[in-house]
């Protein structure tokens, strides 16, 4: 009789462990599949009058909360250049993409956007035209303080740049001096036309998308960016008070927007 109690509590005490084995199987291999379908590659494109390096912040978050992110570095000599640079980061990936840009970045990847590996688009302080509409169109909906402000100045072959003595105060009024002097004076030319590029098929239209609000922004119109979160039924966050250059003054919310939509995806 003892022994008999003894079999079945060794026999219990075996289908115990093998339950507890099989548990902890099946969730590594959940866990796996979870990692599997995660969105982990994050494309970042800045806009006019700028570079990838203003992104440093940001990606360095992004980084270390174990994202995959590359910068796209497009050259602004033509609106269809910006898509197809953007289009060949697209194209290093080894997976699905966010992909997340500011201001005139934003209608590059409303354009860029429809590559079928973009699950998400991301706009900071950005543009996002419709299709058959131009971001300059766009913007007189709700003037900008730089557009009154006669501080856009055009090269004789057609490129545009900011008046860096007026830069600080209209592009990145809450970025430190010295790091705005730097930004005015490193400034990419982006050739006027570009502005006037007709969306052919707005991403937006058919992917999720997230708009940032910078507040206090002189770029472009906090009201244009609120307009245009509206009309995409985007997700829409606002940082008060932030200017235009928000990816580098708050780099931390732009970051949480960023991941918070790869996790969206991912679900």
């Amino acid at each position: 009789m003892i022994r008999s109690m003894k079999v079945m509590r060794a026999r219990r005490g075996r289908s115990y462990s093998l339950c507890i084995a099989l548990l902890l199987l099946s969730c590594g291999v959940l866990s796996a599949q979870n990692q599997e379908h995660r969105v982990r590659n994050i494309v970042l494109v800045h806009g006019a009058w700028a570079d990838g390096s203003g992104w440093k912040g940001v990606y360095e978050i992004l980084a270390k909360d174990g994202y995959n992110v590359s910068v796209v570095q497009e050259p602004e000599t033509s609106f269809n250049d910006d898509v197809a640079a953007t289009e060949r980061v697209l194209a290093l990936q080894d997976g699905p993409s966010i992909l997340v840009a500011h201001s005139y970045g934003g209608a590059v990847i409303t354009e860029a956007g429809n590559d079928p590996s973009v699950v998400g688009l991301v706009y900071i302080a950005a543009h996002m035209p419709d299709s058959g509409e131009k971001e300059s169109e766009d913007g007189k909906r709700f003037p900008s303080d730089l557009a009154k402000s006669g501080a856009i100045k055009t090269t004789p072959d057609g490129f545009t740049y900011i008046d860096p003595a007026q830069f600080h105060e209209l592009f990145a009024a809450d970025v430190p001096a010295d790091r705005a002097a730097f930004m005015a004076r490193s400034q990419v030319l982006n050739f006027a036309d570009n502005f006037s590029a007709t969306i052919t098929t707005a991403a937006w239209r058919t992917k999720p998308s997230w708009m940032l609000v910078a507040g206090s922004d002189r770029t472009i119109s906090p009201d244009l960016e609120r307009w245009y979160a509206e009309r995409a039924k985007s997700h829409t966050v606002e940082v008060a008070g932030a200017s235009h250059s928000v990816y580098v003054s708050h780099p931390k919310e732009v970051a949480d927007v960023i991941e918070s939509a790869a996790r969206a995806v991912s679900k």
